[in-house]
């Protein structure tokens, strides 16, 4: 199985790379993905999850929309998010600039779409900073009409101890505070959705919902599950 690196760079999480494979098990299917250390921050095999992220994310609300993207990954959240026939301006914000980097040269599949679509800006950032000072450095009080986030692999399990802060309810009440009354806050999970972190979302936000969802694993012959919650503001 051949493997291309298209791109590296030495953080201080680890080793940040992106790389191309043939997946045998699907007809040799072209496989992109970015690795950490040796974790997968995220393949192109398997997305429904993150695109469901800004679907079921953006579905409550109405009007022309301002939205900001915690983590760009390979880019499927956010060309889900511009689809949205009302979506007006989207933030999408990453820690590492060679991940945008790869989107603004091409050699990721959805670079082209988020470099030519005006209403997206890549930027980058610390979200977890960012989400105790304002979204948009640039100018600190816009509002937002939903957050949608993608980047630890859990409310549990972070790619960054430090990350943890932001799934309390102080950490919550922050990202709250950023969002447009009925605004909207999206979170990705790779775990099947928690009652128990529903429930904290409830003692932040007005509402709340989990969402499982599924997709074929080729790799194990089964159904894995991962899931997206959904909290919204305020009206």
């Amino acid at each position: 199985m051949g493997i291309k690196e298209l791109g590296y760079e030495s953080t201080p999480l680890g080793d940040l790379t992106l790389r191309r494979r043939l997946e045998p098990l699907l007809q040799n299917r072209e496989v992109f993905e970015v690795k950490l250390g040796d974790e997968y921050l995220m393949s192109s095999l398997f997305t429904e999850s993150e695109q469901q992220l800004a679907i079921l994310g953006l579905a409550p609300l109405e009007g022309e929309l301002d939205v900001v993207i915690g983590g760009l990954g390979l880019g499927y959240t956010a060309v889900e998010a511009l689809k949205n026939k009302t979506m007006n301006r989207l933030l999408v914000i990453d820690l590492f600039q060679p991940v945008i980097d790869w989107h603004q040269a091409g050699l990721v599949p959805n670079g082209e779409i988020l470099t030519a679509d005006a209403r997206c800006e890549l930027r980058q950032g610390d979200f977890f900073e960012l989400a105790r000072t304002g979204f948009d450095a640039n100018n600190l009080d816009r509002k937002f009409d939903a957050v949608l986030l993608d980047i630890d692999h859990s409310p549990e399990h972070y790619l960054d101890p430090e990350n943890s802060s932001l799934y309390t309810a102080h950490g919550l009440s922050a990202i709250q505070n950023q969002l447009k009354p009925g605004g909207t806050f999206a979170l990705w999970s790779n775990d099947p959705a928690s009652d128990e972190f529903t429930a904290h979302l409830k003692s932040v936000f007005a509402t709340a919902t989990a969402h499982n969802v599924e997709f074929p694993n080729p790799y194990t012959g089964a159904v894995s599950v991962n899931s997206v919650y959904v909290a919204r503001t305020l009206l």
